[in-house]
């Protein structure tokens, strides 16, 4: 039995975009890729910016190869990463590029806003973790940098929300990206506008927030002959790691995750938000999520890494022995990384790596200057990686484990990450606990999940995570 019903999921990452049709097929969840395009930062005037309209562009092609292959979708949604945003004036033309979280604008910013108000009760009333690159900051940049665009702007937007705008022409600002500006009140969930006015952002930009599954339009008719077809737009967790963690097939009461990919985001979810002292002083964020949950979860480096490291070497990176046959595909670099015996790491979550001019020669410096062995080849490199982010991993479990009072047996990989094998078996090795890998296209199937239960497909989350193992599985490491 096969449902002709198909759900596009349009899941745009930091480095990669892809349009990913699902639909039932003897009572499990078929994914087709339709279409994939390159993301990354551009440059200009000094600035690391996202380029907005090349993005749309994608989007629009990769709905139009629906209706090419006869496979048209009844509803749509998009997810992207966290914590960027557009400004829109009066005619909703873009006031500012709308900057990469990457960009150094933030520098200094976290002194502004402690000088409005202390970061503990900043904490204590948003419950997210202290990271530059959060839109708290941004905003406080661009304050600084141009108070004037502020004051011009009508709309605020997350990147998710304005490619759902220039859709429908429908203005929605969704729940599980909104609380990663560090705006939003973790009690009522909704934006906390006293600290809003507090710190001299206009408040009028911030509006109701909406939730995953409510419905935003159908397609403007423009978009809708340009594409072939109307559909729904469905609010998915438009944060990433929140499709990705909607995913997570497990129905446990106490589960352990590590959404995988240019980030490593690793928690657990909780029904109230952990915004205590201890909590705090680790480092731990309360994003919203689906159904109201809490992901409480600390931000680790991630992949970004090695992404980094196998974009330098793919340039002409010189090391002794290179030569034009050497393969640096990501399961190339992590098969090879397993055979390498060198035994330093780092600290992966330092800040150094956030975006150094080059990752090799700041990977290469972390081990010099603390005394250990110095990786020269692609393969001692990503194994120096690998093992640092094992043992991050291992950390982080046992923070959560401390702050919860729970104990995990097990952590559910998902997200591209799960397919990195030895990776997985480094993990399940360090921490001591069973390692369960899969969805590999978590967040796309956490997209498309949004969609379905509010299309009637499942009756709610537990229904649709069931359906999510029976149709991928996992694949199991143990320590």
């Amino acid at each position: 039995m096969m449902s002709n019903t198909y759900y596009l999921a349009v899941d745009i990452g930091a480095s990669s975009g892809r349009h990913i049709l699902a639909h039932l097929e003897n009572g499990k969840i078929q994914l087709e890729e339709v279409h994939r395009f390159y993301n990354g930062n551009d440059d200009a005037d000094g600035h690391k910016v996202w380029d907005t309209k090349r993005l749309f562009s994608e989007i629009l092609a990769g709905m139009k190869k629906c209706a090419e292959i006869g496979k048209i979708p009844v509803s749509m949604g998009i997810d992207t990463w966290a914590v960027d945003y557009v400004l829109l004036g009066e005619n909703d033309h873009l006031l500012a590029p709308c900057f990469a979280y990457r960009d150094s604008r933030t520098a200094g910013m976290d002194r502004k806003v402690s000088e409005i108000i202390p970061l503990h009760e900043l904490y204590r009333r948003t419950g997210i973790q202290k990271n530059p690159i959060n839109t708290i900051y941004q905003l406080t940049a661009q304050k600084e940098a141009d108070p004037d665009i502020l004051l011009k702007a009508r709309s605020f937007l997350m990147v998710p929300d304005y490619f759902h705008f220039l859709l429908t022409g429908v203005k929605k600002q969704e729940y599980t990206n909104a609380t990663t500006t560090q705006l939003v009140d973790p009690v009522s969930c909704k934006w906390d506008l006293p600290l809003i006015e507090k710190l001299g952002f206009p408040k009028d930009l911030f509006g109701d927030l909406s939730m995953p599954g409510e419905t935003a339009g159908n397609l403007l008719p423009e978009i809708r002959d340009f594409v072939g077809y109307d559909l729904r737009v469905v609010l998915p967790a438009t944060h990433d790691t929140g499709s990705a963690v909607m995913s997570v097939p497990s129905n446990a009461d106490h589960v352990l995750y590590i959404s995988s990919g240019t980030w490593s985001l690793m928690g657990c979810e909780l029904l109230k938000a952990e915004t205590g002292e201890d909590a705090e002083a680790a480092n731990f964020t309360n994003e919203g999520g689906y159904d109201h949950r809490f992901r409480f979860l600390k931000n680790i480096m991630g992949l970004w890494m090695i992404q980094s490291v196998k974009k330098e070497f793919e340039a002409g990176y010189e090391y002794e022995g290179r030569s034009d046959a050497d393969d640096f595909g990501f399961a190339n670099l992590c098969a090879l990384a397993e055979k390498e015996t060198i035994s330093s790491v780092i600290d992966a979550n330092d800040s150094r790596f956030l975006a150094p001019s080059s990752m090799i020669a700041e990977v290469k410096a972390a081990c010099r200057e603390s005394g250990q062995q110095v990786p020269e080849t692609p393969w001692q490199i990503a194994r120096v990686i690998y093992r640092s982010l094992a043992l991050c991993y291992k950390k982080t479990a046992e923070e959560i484990e401390a702050l919860t009072g729970q104990s995990y047996d097990t952590i559910n990989i998902v997200g591209g990450g799960s397919n990195a094998g030895w990776l997985n078996e480094l993990t399940a090795e360090v921490t001591g606990k069973t390692v369960l890998a899969g969805p590999g296209e978590a967040t796309a199937i956490g997209n498309v999940g949004a969609q379905m239960i509010a299309d009637g497909v499942f009756s709610g989350l537990a229904e649709f995570r069931n359906s999510v193992y029976q149709s991928f599985g996992v694949k199991t490491y143990r320590p």
